[in-house]
């Protein structure tokens, strides 16, 4: 029964996670991403996803924002300062311009057409400035005769995207709309009692082919320094005043009044009724009995609020199903998830157990992070709190890059020692956020080591690689950038998660894993940490490739492609194949592929045919979803054409080949290489 009650809250990133909001779904915050943009290094692009599980085929009312509400992204970027310093607020009104019809498209014409306001305020919320009046959503991705052809829109959905873009006088780019739901997780593994990943049985994505309605904005890195610097600005990688803390919320009016002749009207405070800073907080940490509250306080309640919510963290729930004293047993998918209960012989960070504050009041503590002259107090509160050294702080305040929040690199054994600086993202004077050092550069998404694993591959990196390991002199490792230094959306945080709460931030700083001896054993990578590192969810990327440009996220799944129906095949075509007839009014894609054979072994050819003239790129992408091959990127004419894929140095496994034609359409084909 206990397994039971932790998976029914682990349902994904944010999505109906508490009794009350899950009854309010236009006001449910879903997910929320901050990362440097990868294309454009002067600038950091937030992603606010709200409206879970959205069917792309649920007309006649189409899922979208709702209208009486608060959409906020809400940032803090200076310790000085208490509580939110800009923020940025999204409203959206809806008008009908066809009433005569049940369609959600006629002839041109849009129902529940949807426009939005953005104001900004950069006093903490005592004044707003309009940036955007008017602002452009686009539809729902009906399908093809409601988008593509004569008796629609006559145009792309691509297009639509493109239009909906817009830029403020400042500099910020924004969208807002349906979107391809970018978090990824197996929902069918969590809920048979934590089967993840699943024994026996192939892991799939629990959202995949679902929409969400997204909030993207671009800002350049000066509108969110506290001092207007730029981040070539920065002193280093890790410059501190360069961390600013990130949440979203929703917020209603107190009084919701149903009137004669079916209309309701709205009055009263604004209320938040949903909030979003780390992934899965309110999911698998947070207990049910106190879901809603959490959801109605900011991170600035909840150093206030630590007899409420302090032990859910400093004691984890999830800890308990990775201690074979108590309930390991209970969930056999976690296996390899143990946590220390000996590392160094004399640290045991298993609930309940006293963790790192036997040394409370040592004088090895003497100028680390954990002196009570620094920031003791807050890091060992108490005895019997084992996490409150690094899952709480990952949580609450971000890590500081002090002893002991360095690598093991150069610290001679000692986890006390100064070790090789990896992250600084602290910000101590707010509560649950995503924290973001914005002079840590992007890491190239095609680049050989960018991992979803974020900044636990980083700390890998600087622990095993020949490139990091020989100097524990400040440098950028790759993922530097990842979660929980932001959240990139490629970042499994999942599966980092579930590594984190087994205690793989502690081995990182040299705490390692009992089976670690040093005068036995010739390395800290033991198996057990081995164990923990190769611990897979089975669910570890997108069901189709992110976007290379802003916003960065996927189109929104059509309400006509197989996703719609009983049997999901897990490609996204946009609309129907070039040759398709018989159906009135019905517009072709621009671009369409296939590849043959499929399943194959060594090499396939891809075949694609263009209705019109324009630049075409080829992308192949790995099952990790990086960039491993771009077979065409060149100006074409309209026609048939086919090139050869040789994947035979590849690894079996499922890629997605990406053809796009300019702005006017693109065409996703996913490709099953076996051995």
């Amino acid at each position: 029964m206990m397994s039971v009650t932790l998976f029914q809250q682990l349902l994904a990133s944010s999505h109906r996670e508490a009794p009350l909001i899950a009854n309010d779904p236009l006001a449910d915050n879903t997910d929320l991403y901050a990362f440097v943009s990868p294309d454009d290094p002067g600038t950091v692009t937030i992603i606010a996803a709200y409206v879970p599980m959205q069917l792309p085929h649920g007309g006649p009312n189409y899922y979208g924002f709702g209208e009486n509400i608060r959409y906020e992204i809400h940032i803090d970027n200076n310790i000085a300062t208490p509580g939110d310093d800009i923020i940025y607020r999204f409203t959206f009104k809806k008008v009908h311009e066809d009433p005569t019809t049940f369609f959600y498209i006629r002839l041109g014409a849009q129902n529940h057409k949807t426009t939005y306001t953005l104001e900004r305020s950069r006093d903490g919320g005592a004044t707003f400035t309009t940036l955007i009046a008017d602002g452009i959503v686009p539809p729902n991705n009906i399908g093809p005769r409601s988008i593509n052809s004569g008796a629609g829109l006559n145009t792309t959905y691509a297009q639509l995207m493109s239009d909906a873009l817009a830029t403020t006088a400042d500099g910020e780019k924004v969208f807002c709309g349906p979107t391809d739901d970018p978090f990824f997780v197996d929902l069918g593994g969590v809920f048979d009692l934590g089967d993840m990943p699943r024994q026996g049985n192939e892991a799939r994505d629990g959202v995949a082919c679902l929409n969400v309605s997204t909030i993207a904005i671009k800002i350049p890195i000066e509108w969110l320094q506290k001092d207007g610097k730029t981040e070539l600005q920065a002193s280093s990688i890790l410059d501190p005043d360069f961390v600013i803390g990130i949440w979203a919320s929703a917020s209603r009016q107190t009084i919701r009044t149903l009137n004669a002749g079916g209309t309701e009207s709205y009055g009263g405070d604004w209320i938040q009724v949903s909030r979003l800073g780390m992934p899965l907080t309110n999911e698998a940490v947070i207990p049910i009995g106190s879901k809603d509250l959490w959801n109605a306080l900011t991170p600035y309640d909840d150093l206030a609020n630590l007899n409420t919510f302090g032990n859910y963290f400093y004691n984890p729930e999830l800890g308990l199903y990775m201690d074979d004293s108590q309930f390991g047993g209970a969930v056999p998918a976690f296996n390899p998830l143990r946590i220390q209960s000996a590392s160094l012989g004399a640290f045991d960070f298993r609930n309940g157990k006293d963790g790192l504050y036997v040394l409370k009041g040592n004088p090895a503590l003497a100028g680390t992070a954990l002196d009570d002259a620094v920031f003791g107090t807050l890091l060992l509160p108490a005895p019997g709190a084992p996490r409150s050294v690094d899952l709480w702080p990952i949580f609450h305040t971000g890590a500081p890059n002090m002893i002991p929040y360095q690598l093991a690199t150069g610290k001679g054994g000692n986890p006390l020692a100064a070790g090789k600086p990896f992250i600084h993202n602290f910000l101590p004077n707010g509560g649950d956020m995503l924290r973001l050092n914005m002079a840590v550069p992007a890491t190239p998404r095609n680049d050989p080591d960018f991992s979803n694993l974020g900044l636990v591959w980083a700390a890998v990196l600087g622990l095993t690689d020949a490139r990091f390991n020989t100097t524990a002199d400040l440098q950028f490792i790759p993922n530097m950038d990842g979660f929980p230094n932001g959240r990139r959306l490629e970042d499994d945080v999942t599966r980092i998660e579930l590594q984190a709460v087994s205690g793989i931030v502690l081995a990182a700083v040299g705490l390692w894993y009992d089976d670690y001896d040093p005068l036995t054993s010739p390395s800290p990578v033991t198996p057990q940490l081995l164990n923990v590192l190769s611990y897979d969810t089975k669910v570890g990327e997108n069901d189709v490739p992110f976007t290379q440009a802003f916003p960065y996220v996927a189109m929104p799944w059509s309400g006509t492609s197989k996703c719609s129906g009983e049997v999901r095949d897990y490609t996204q075509p946009e609309i129907l194949p070039p040759l398709t007839t018989g159906v009135t009014g019905l517009s072709s894609t621009e671009v369409y592929a296939f590849n043959q054979p499929n399943p194959f072994s060594s090499s396939t050819m891809i075949r694609y045919h263009l209705r019109s003239a324009g630049k075409v790129a080829i992308y192949i992408y790995d099952p990790q979803g990086k960039l491993i091959s771009t077979l065409v990127n060149e100006n074409k004419t309209e026609g048939d054409y086919e090139i050869t894929w040789d994947a035979a140095t590849y690894p079996a496994g499922i890629y997605n080949a990406v053809i796009s034609l300019g702005s006017a359409g693109m065409h996703t084909i996913r490709m099953n290489k076996i051995d």
